[in-house]
């Protein structure tokens, strides 16, 4: 059957998520019924100017695995205290490493060299 109208279309969109539904345990949100009940409080639509093909047939969902497999363990009654951390040991103090040089210094003196305010 192909598709004239949006609301049409909208309607036969419902079926993917209604398969889905079917496979999730009870209590599970429906989004089909959402879909359904926002098609019918559209306006009147007008016709698409083609008709458009079937949408796909619903793939075949594979089973929920067992409920067990998806229950988690949940620590609950926790007391929580701050920890409380070793001042640090007091450490001798570093010397720098200064060199004292009895005699001047010859040889190669670095130059900077900028071009920045030529």
């Amino acid at each position: 059957m192909s598709y004239k109208n949006p609301k049409e279309l909208l309607t036969a969109a419902t079926a993917l998520p209604a398969a889905i539904e079917a496979k999730l345990p009870a209590g599970a949100p429906k989004i089909s019924t959402m879909l359904l009940d926002a098609t019918g409080k559209m306006p009147v639509m007008p016709d698409f100017p083609f008709a458009l093909p079937n949408l796909p047939a619903i793939p075949e969902l594979p089973g929920l695995p067992e409920t067990s497999a998806l229950r988690r363990t949940y620590v609950s009654s926790v007391e929580v205290r701050p920890v409380v951390t070793e001042t640090p040991v007091s450490r001798t103090p570093v010397t720098p490493l200064v060199q004292a040089y009895s005699q001047p210094i010859e040889g190669v003196v670095g130059t900077v060299s900028s071009r920045r305010g030529m």
